[in-house]
Order: structure tokens, then sequence, then C-alpha cells
């Protein structure tokens, strides 16, 4: 990103920030000159200069709590929180196979770690009477896949209504809350996918890809999003140049989702 959007010195943490968007997220804040604090169960194999790393489990409430705390400590609060973690490791096979512990892990890593981490870090906004929530939804929330995402669609789904709930209650008390959309994106989870798919299918990538596209309804853009420009769009989601944006959702997926 080219030009300065406003976010020099501000204090921004980053949930699942090692992987795909929320990488994307870390490195475009950090070159606009943020406090960056990148948090995830692991450390990605390099870490842009001057983020500082937390590592927890921010599908637990206790990783919620020692992160939160960690943060306050280094930095005394934030501005910004960058909501993206994200994801399923449920199996196909549909309702059937989704038991208690499946969707007591989506729902932890999907909704309730947003809500934890809001929960501890938005009082100190609102003490100051400023400051920018980001949520990470899903067009999943819309168009679900009913053999593998049903618990991570209903948890973004779950997401997307809190947000809105809570862009209400906080807004008018100088909190933004936005959320962001997002369809498929081409992290390196998504490649891994692709090949998987193209090896089973007897094709390459491009093949790959459009098996998944295919399963999509199609994407009239013809590829998936880059995670940068996910990024690209968060970023100025939460810096002054959109400072009358509130409450609402922000869909970029190529033009996946056939409704408007």
């Amino acid at each position: 990103m080219s030009f300065d959007l406003g976010l020099k010195g501000l204090r921004a943490l980053v949930t699942g920030g090692t992987k795909g968007i929320g990488a994307a997220v870390v490195a475009v804040l950090r070159e606009q000159g943020a406090q960056v604090i990148s948090v995830a169960r692991s450390a990605a194999d390099s870490t842009p200069e001057g983020v500082h790393f937390i590592a927890a489990d921010l599908g637990t409430a206790a990783g919620c709590a020692s992160a939160t705390e960690a943060v306050k400590a280094r930095l005394g609060g934030v501005d910004i929180i960058v909501n993206v973690l994200g994801g399923s490791s449920a199996p196909g096979g549909g309702f059937a196979v989704l038991d208690d512990e499946q969707w007591a892990n989506a729902l932890g890593q999907n909704l309730m770690a947003a809500v934890r981490v809001d929960r501890a870090l938005l009082p100190g906004m609102l003490a100051r009477g400023a400051g920018v929530i980001i949520h990470v939804t899903s067009i999943q929330r819309e168009l679900p896949l009913p053999d593998s995402t049903t618990a991570y669609a209903a948890a973004k789904a779950a997401l997307a209504t809190y947000s809105k709930s809570l862009s209400k209650e906080v807004t008018p008390k100088g909190i933004r809350v936005v959320r962001v959309s997002p369809g498929w994106v081409e992290t390196d989870a998504a490649v891994a996918l692709a090949e998987r798919l193209a090896e089973q299918a007897g094709t390459d990538y491009e093949g790959g890809k459009q098996i998944i596209m295919q399963a999509l309804g199609g994407i009239p853009l013809g590829r998936p999003a880059k995670p940068q420009e996910v990024a690209d769009l968060i970023a100025f989601l939460v810096s002054p140049r959109a400072a009358s944006i509130s409450g609402t959702e922000y869909v970029i997926d190529g033009g996946t989702v056939p409704t408007v």
C-alpha cells in the first residue's frame, strides 16, 4: 500500500497473525507504522521486524486470558483489534460426524476467541472513547458446505450477529466495529487443499482450483482472493480514512455470493 493511512504509532492486535490473511494484516499494519502484536498458537517462520509475537491458544478461555494480559502489559491497551483467527478441523461427512467436541472446537475458535478478546480489551477503548474492532467472518455463513463446514459456518454466522450487536452498543461511545467477509482466499492452506484435490482428480493445480470454485458455485472473478487484497481492505477499514464506517460487513469474494 503506497499511501499513508494515518496508522503510525497506533497499537494493534492481530489474532491468527502468523499465517494467511492474519500474516498479511500484520505486515501491512507494520508497514503503515502501527505497533503490532500478533497472537497465534505457533510462531511464523519469520516475523516482520518490530512485531511482537505472543504464543497462545485463543480457542480456550485460559489462552485468551494469558494473551490479553500480555498485550496490556506490553502496550497498556490497544487502539485496533483485528480478529482474524478462524478455521475448521472437522472431518467430512455432514452433521452426523459433528460430535460435541467438534462443535465446541468450532465455536471456541471462530466465535468465543473474538468474544473473549473483545471483552478483555474493549474496556480500555471505551475509557479512551476511541478504537476499531474488525471481525473476520466468512461467506460460508451464507453459503455453508454441508459435507464439512456446518459447524464452522454456524460459528461464523454467530460471530457476524455478535459483531453487529456489539457495533450498535459501542459505536455511540466512539468504537467502530466492522465485519470483513472473505470468500475463498489463496492461503497456504487453500493451496494445499487445491493440490490434494488435483492429485486425487489426476489434474494440475489450476485444475484443483477449478474443483474448489465449482464447489462454491463459481467465482465470477475467475480466481480466489489474495491474502494481501483482504489485508489491504482491513488496513483501510481500521484507518481514520474510514472514520464513518461502522456496523457493516464488507464481502471480498470475487462475486461468489449470488445474492444482493
